[in-house]
């Protein structure tokens, strides 16, 4: 019989070092680009969708870089106080890896960066466990929306549906979501098939270092927030 792969022996030691040298090659990676570049920001992320970051990230590359991964990597590549810090104020750009939270690194003009990210917005699905913005109650009577081969699975889902003549019907209202409250499976997939869009991946800048200066964007954060974080 073939060998099983479950079965195959990993050396912990062998995965360790690969580990390290893949964090040590990120350390690198930031640092060098952090002498290439003239400016860096930190900027939040809301709802990441993959695909679409992905697009922008490319429209960007020519004059600019992204890291994303972990802060606690980004925060000693960068430098974690005054006296590690790689380039003058670079830890306090550290002090900010928070969170959901990525490197911006780049020759762009100021005011072309946050146009950019201010204009950057994509609405989606929203997934499980989102927290839904608006409340979505269906009223009895028929879904004509639906196909009658759908009312199986909308009955798995929770809803009171029966078919009436073939078509798909809500024998009493049915409430899909609350506003403010997180989504369950069965809401998230309703909402899909509704075509109903309650998640929107935004990018969201939190501050800006450059040789001459800092300055932060985010709403209640100061000087001092830094020097503390």
């Amino acid at each position: 019989m073939p060998k099983s792969k479950r079965n195959k022996i990993v050396s912990l030691s062998k995965t360790k070092k690969k580990g390290k040298e893949h964090k040590e090659s990120i350390v690198n990676s930031i640092r060098e680009a952090a002498e290439s570049y003239n400016s860096i920001y930190v900027f939040a992320f809301e709802n990441m969708r993959n695909l679409k970051f992905k697009e922008f990230r490319e429209q960007l590359k020519s004059s600019s870089r992204f890291f994303l991964g972990s802060n606690k990597v980004m925060q000693v590549a960068l430098g974690r106080s005054a006296s590690d810090e790689i380039r003058p104020g670079l830890y306090k750009v550290s002090k900010l890896m928070r969170g959901d939270a990525g490197l911006f690194l780049t020759n762009m003009p100021r005011e072309e960066v946050e146009s950019l990210f201010n204009k950057f917005e994509e609405n989606d699905f929203a997934r499980t466990g989102s927290i839904a913005t608006e409340k979505v109650e269906l009223l009895e009577g028929p879904l004509d929306q639906f196909t009658h081969e759908m009312e199986p699975f909308l009955r798995k889902q929770g809803m009171p549906v029966r078919l009436n003549k073939g078509v798909v019907e809500l024998v009493s209202d049915f409430v899909v979501c609350e506003e403010g409250k997180p989504l369950s499976p069965e809401s998230a997939r309703i909402l899909r098939l509704l075509g109903i869009k309650m998640a929107t991946f935004r990018l969201n800048l939190i501050c800006r270092w450059s040789p001459e200066d800092f300055e932060l964007y985010k709403e209640g954060l100061d000087e001092s927030d830094v020097e503390c974080a």
